[in-house]
């Protein structure tokens, strides 16, 4: 089948078919159940209602099938058709009992609770957030990571940001993740001594992630449950932007979070949103670590500093809500430059380097 969970292939291939019936996608539709892997071959149960023709039916399982074979499957689809099916006559109803497999975090894709358990084998959770987005908080979480890896602990970095995965070229690395046949679990790939997880090594690169809720919360699910993340000190969780209903899922869904780190420019628009983000944790009673303000200034050639989106925002807003800046981090050419070779730049000695460095000092001091 692959070196994918079949069943997080499935998610995205199904999403992608839309039923001409209700008008949304097979998934969203509910219409797939009961996925199971044998050998070579993904078995799933295709749920009609009378209102699909055979032609519908028929093009709804080879639309399918081509999807999942575009997201690398290798075996065959053998779809089970079981009609039409009683109390689904609507679009909108949900069977009553979710499906074992197929759901995600938070509120399933089925209707199922929400299973709040801890990540097996990480001493430390730390959740990376911003109010907004373009703040530069993927940049962070992967300068965190590394630096974090290169003081000699054990780190990891969960891409959760489905829709705009960047991890796999922040760090230079889009290799398709492995699968644990024996165990059932994902095989993160080892990119500067981090273990990382996206969907960024999932899809193409040009793939757009058009998917609702429940199917973000399913990946996410997988990444954070269905992994081997056994051994990590720390394992960087790099929020989706804002505070909405996917934040909230993964929030309520992982046990035992260590603390929580806001990034956010100096700029009073982003302040504002990442006043937003302090209050959903405290409201959660999630710990903030701190804040690092990103973009800080601009350094001119003469040494001068120019603060381009403001200045010290970002300590005022720390003194504000009681918590402290654990960084500062200048706007600079090197840091886009590495970004965009997949090298952080936590790994050079320069001042912005060290400044990455000295947040991972900090981070590890106050989680030891």
């Amino acid at each position: 089948m692959g070196d994918v969970d079949p069943t997080l292939l499935l998610q995205a291939a199904a999403g992608r078919v839309r039923d001409p019936v209700s008008g949304r996608s097979v998934w969203m539709a509910e219409m797939v159940r009961s996925p199971r892997s044998k050998g070579d071959d993904l078995h799933v149960e295709l749920v009609f209602q009378a209102a699909h023709s055979p032609e519908a039916r028929e093009t709804i399982r080879k639309e399918l099938a081509s999807h999942l074979t575009a997201l690398g499957m290798k075996g065959r689809l053998m779809a089970l058709d079981t009609g039409a099916t009683p109390g689904l006559a609507h679009a909108h109803e949900r069977p009553k009992d979710p499906v074992p497999g197929m759901t995600g975090a938070g509120v399933a894709p089925h209707g199922g609770p929400i299973a709040k358990k801890r990540v097996e084998g990480v001493r430390h959770v730390i959740l990376v957030a911003s109010g907004k987005g373009g703040v530069g908080k993927s940049t962070v979480s992967a300068n965190l990571a590394v630096g974090l890896a290169q003081l000699g602990y054990g780190a990891g970095l969960l891409d959760a940001d489905v829709h705009g995965p960047s991890a796999p070229i922040l760090l230079g690395d889009p290799s398709r993740p492995a699968a644990d046949p024996v165990r059932k679990k994902i095989l993160p790939v080892v990119a500067h001594g981090v273990r990382m997880l996206s969907m960024g090594q999932l899809v193409s690169a040009d793939e757009a992630m058009i998917w609702r809720g429940p199917m973000v919360m399913g990946a996410v699910r997988q990444f954070v449950q269905d992994a081997d993340w056994e051994g990590l000190d720390y394992l960087i969780i790099d929020l989706p932007p804002g505070t909405g209903d996917a934040q909230l899922t993964l929030l309520q869904a992982v046990d035992g979070i260590s603390g929580a780190v806001i990034v956010t420019t100096p700029q009073e628009v982003a302040l504002a949103d990442a006043r937003r983000g302090v209050t959903m944790f405290r409201k959660l009673d999630l710990p903030l670590l701190g804040l690092v303000e990103n973009m800080a200034w601009y350094e001119l050639p003469d040494g001068t500093r120019d603060p381009v989106f403001g200045d010290q925002g970002g300590l005022r807003l720390a003194a504000e809500v009681g918590t402290q800046v654990l960084a500062q981090i200048p706007l600079q050419t090197a840091i886009r430059l590495s970004c965009d070779v997949g090298v952080p730049v936590v790994l050079s000695n320069t001042p912005t380097g060290r400044a990455f460095m000295d947040l991972a000092r900090q981070v590890a001091a106050l989680l030891p």
